[in-house]
């Protein structure tokens, strides 16, 4: 007698509103980069529920040195890819450099793009209480924005280098206000980035909104690694807050090697791998 088997229950889709649940009843929020369709997919069925399309793809993609020359159409294109592959995860696209930082008005028109054309459901901004305006007019726009302090990228030859943020208790209690200012002025979750373990903790216990870390320690409501890193694609260096779960770059480099080698000995293709007038 066969039995058949209950059916898997369909994943909800993921939104803002999920994220605060979650934070609430203490469920820890995963979050990954993506920059294809494919990538998205695999992380989606992981059970990744925030993807992010973060301008890392300026140095993990594309080679650069930093993340200030990724560009909004550059953004919108691998936006638009990710967005093929995901159905349940909530995506995230991350807002260039100079796209938001002019003004308001301009941060709208180009975040409006990346919703409606590029098909995000939110948007990230870096930087504390001097783009609390620009946060208000989105999310009045009806555009959900992520947060992010501490090192941001985009202000890297501010800081002199990838140097630890919050380390004095100033710099600890401006960026404890930056998170509020942020929570007030609507921003659905905030992304700490390289700040010591206990401040991270401090600004994800003292918020209602949920806190993502990455080089933030245990304490936040979530965690973000770029997925090239997680995966050992990306060796140009390893920060410390990075864990490998794969070194992809030596499996794909052996592959190539054999690859490489078969068809230099006429190793491959075979007849096994070769068509012949009566196959069709």
């Amino acid at each position: 007698m066969s039995v058949t088997p209950p059916p898997v229950p369909a994943r909800r889709k993921i939104t803002t509103r999920t994220l605060r649940r979650m934070k609430a009843e203490g469920r820890k929020i995963v979050s990954l980069t993506a920059y294809d369709a494919i990538t998205a997919a695999l992380l989606e069925e992981a059970g990744v529920e925030v993807i992010l399309v973060g301008d890392s793809a300026g140095m993990v993609v594309a080679g650069r040195r930093d993340t200030l020359s990724v560009t909004l159409d550059e953004i919108l294109l691998m936006t638009s890819w990710v967005a093929g592959g995901v159905e349940n995860a909530l995506l995230v696209a991350d807002m260039p450099f100079l796209t938001y930082q002019v003004n308001p008005d301009e941060a709208v028109r180009n975040a409006g793009r990346l919703l409606a054309e590029g098909g995000a459901e939110a948007v990230k901004l870096e930087g504390g209480r001097h783009i609390v305006p620009t946060i208000q007019r989105l999310v009045t726009t009806g555009i959900p924005v992520m947060g992010h302090l501490g090192l941001t990228p985009q202000s890297i030859h501010s800081f002199g280098g990838w140097h630890l943020q919050g380390t004095d208790t100033a710099d600890a209690e401006k960026l404890m206000e930056d998170a509020r200012l942020l929570q007030e002025a609507g921003a659905f979750s905030i992304v700490l980035e390289k700040i010591p373990a206990p401040l991270a903790t401090r600004v994800s216990d003292e918020l209602e909104i949920p806190t993502i870390g990455i080089g933030a320690g245990a304490g936040c409501d979530g965690q973000v690694l770029v997925t090239h890193d997680l995966l050992g694609l990306f060796t140009a260096f390893k920060p410390r807050f990075v864990r490998r779960y794969a070194e992809l770059a030596g499996e794909i480099r052996t592959a190539v090697e054999h690859y490489v080698d078969d068809v230099r000995n006429g190793g491959f293709p075979t007849e096994d791998e070769s068509f012949f007038p009566d196959q069709g």
